[in-house]
């Protein structure tokens, strides 16, 4: 699958979960978790340009919309369950419980830009994709 433009204009590489994604900022200071070291925080450009699969990350993850269609990030304690945020110009941003599984698809054919925040930060090996269901 060949990227969207805007994808290839900010160097956007393709995600395990759907959509494209750069790691644009990783916190200096680092904390001890139960899983090992973890820096404070990180911070991605996120690029969705149909629908992630669910998944869930053991940090708390902060949404931030930036431009394109409007997204449904659903939020629940199980794949394919839960509560629905739309993130838009006047509602642009949303957090995900650290362990809660999420999903996001747009609401219209424009892809959407975010800015994804997790802190703990991210680190793959805190991260769970479904099952293909």
């Amino acid at each position: 699958m060949s990227p969207p433009a805007l994808a290839t204009t900010l160097d956007l590489a393709p995600h395990p979960e759907g959509g494209w994604y750069r790691r644009t900022w990783t916190s200096p200071v680092t904390v001890e978790t139960d899983h090992g070291p973890r820096p404070t925080a990180t911070a991605i450009l996120y690029l969705l340009d149909g629908e992630s699969r669910w998944h869930r990350v053991r940090s708390s993850e902060l949404w931030l919309w930036h431009s394109g269609s409007a997204v449904d990030l659903r939020i629940g304690q199980q794949p394919e369950a839960g509560a629905s945020w739309t993130l838009q110009a006047h509602a642009p941003q949303q957090l995900v419980p650290a362990g809660a599984w999420q999903s996001a698809r747009l609401l219209g054919t424009e892809p959407a830009l975010v800015s994804c925040v997790v802190s703990p930060g991210f680190d793959f090996a805190d991260f769970e994709l479904a099952d293909p269901g």
